[in-house]
């Protein structure tokens, strides 16, 4: 095992700065693909008023407009963190844009939710992180998975002793075919960023940050070493095999990735889906979907031996739609601002995911065990186009 690292603590954020009202008014930096996702969370909330989106293409920014029953269409970053009427920016950004952009919004005053990843570095995440604890701003990161409501009563169960000590944790990711709606009606234009120097890897990257999030947050332990055999299919898609060790020698973790090309699955929104696996001292818990729905049984179950005794337990009353994570996401920042929360996910969070996505890569390269404590410069996956040349683009634009 690595050697444990001595990580300095961040420092306490200043009290967030109060709202003007008693309701969030809300800009959108950002009318991509996953923007109505997001931002129907907003919508629906009782004390949010999304009063403004922006959008570099303006066709995309009034149509945008036009559904959400915005007043104003912006296609200059400039004029959004101008406006006076915005309390709060959902960025929506590629991640190559989000430092640029989540620091206009913090300069401009502005509380900010960004998508994940954070940031395409760690040291430009911690940036972020100082300028908005400095001036007094909320800064969290939007991790959908981390609302989503199975994922959350799994989190719930094991904390409570359903299955007695934590022992593993094991994320299956895999990537087929569907017919949803949602992705016949993506636009091919906004994943161009995804495929070259912009990003610094491709799926594990760009999708699996949400299962490195579920890694630390549902035992809530950090990851202290990793091991880890990544490859590469059609391009973008990195098959991968991981081995977490935790702070709790006790607790072992694994991640694997699969893409299956000519594997159709029954998905509302992507075509891929997940099973999380809890294993205890006395049972093991599966949350058996989230993007998609591969396998049709309850989306959480338990299964308990303990004296003597074995029983099922099924929970299907739980909602499921994946969706749900993006609204109750939403709706759990502007939560936060009214009630002067802390948000999750933290910048310090969203740092250790980037760091635990990078350590996966790094650890692949050097066949190596990694501690992502230590992870500061960038990373790129082996391969990937651009290599030591990525870098962040100069041109404050919106996509």
């Amino acid at each position: 095992m690595v050697e444990p690292v001595t990580v300095p603590p961040v420092a306490a954020p200043k009290e967030s700065r109060r709202l003007p009202t008693d309701r969030v008014r809300l800009g959108v930096l950002g009318a991509g693909n996953i923007a109505d996702l997001n931002v129907s969370g907003y919508l629906d909330h009782p004390q949010c008023d999304v009063v403004a989106v922006c959008d570099v293409d303006p066709e995309l920014a009034v149509a945008a407009a036009r559904r959400w029953g915005v007043a104003s269409a912006y296609a200059d970053l400039d004029e959004l963190m101008a406006d006076d009427e915005v309390d709060a920016v959902e960025v929506l950004t590629p991640t190559h844009l989000h430092h640029a952009h989540v620091l206009a919004a913090l300069r401009a005053g502005k509380h900010v939710s960004v998508q994940k990843p954070v940031t395409n570095t760690v040291a430009e995440a911690r940036e972020l992180e100082r300028v908005a604890s400095d001036a007094g701003l909320v800064l969290r990161v939007s991790e959908c998975f981390r609302h989503y409501p199975p994922l959350e009563r799994a989190r719930e169960l094991v904390d409570n002793g359903a299955i007695g000590r934590l022992t593993g944790v094991r994320i299956k990711t895999v990537v087929g075919l569907t017919d949803s709606d949602f992705q016949a009606g993506l636009r091919p234009e906004g994943y161009g960023w995804r495929l070259d120097h912009r990003s610094p890897g491709g799926h594990l990257f760009d999708d699996m940050v949400h299962k490195y999030a579920m890694a630390l947050w549902l035992p809530g332990l950090d990851v202290v070493s990793v091991q880890a055999v990544v490859r590469r299919r059609d391009f973008f898609y990195e098959p991968c095999a991981a081995l977490f060790e935790y702070n709790d020698p006790e607790v072992l973790g694994v991640m694997d990735v699969h893409y299956a090309p000519k594997m159709w699955l029954r998905s509302r929104y992507y075509g891929a889906d997940e099973v999380f696996e809890l294993q205890g001292e006395e049972g093991v818990l599966w949350v058996t979907r989230a993007t998609g729905e591969m396998l049709a049984v309850p989306p959480v179950v338990v299964y308990q031996g303990r004296d003597n005794v074995c029983r099922t337990i099924t929970e299907r009353s739980v909602e499921a739609d994946w969706g749900e994570g993006f609204r109750r996401s939403s709706a759990h920042f502007v939560d936060s601002l009214l009630g002067g929360t802390v948000p999750a996910m933290t910048p310090d969070e969203a740092i250790r995911v980037l760091q635990l996505c990078f350590a996966v890569y790094q650890a692949s390269t050097t066949r190596l065990p990694v501690d992502p404590r230590t992870i500061s410069d960038p990373v790129t996956a082996d391969g990937w186009p651009g290599g030591d040349q990525l870098q962040q683009d100069p041109a404050v634009t919106v996509a």
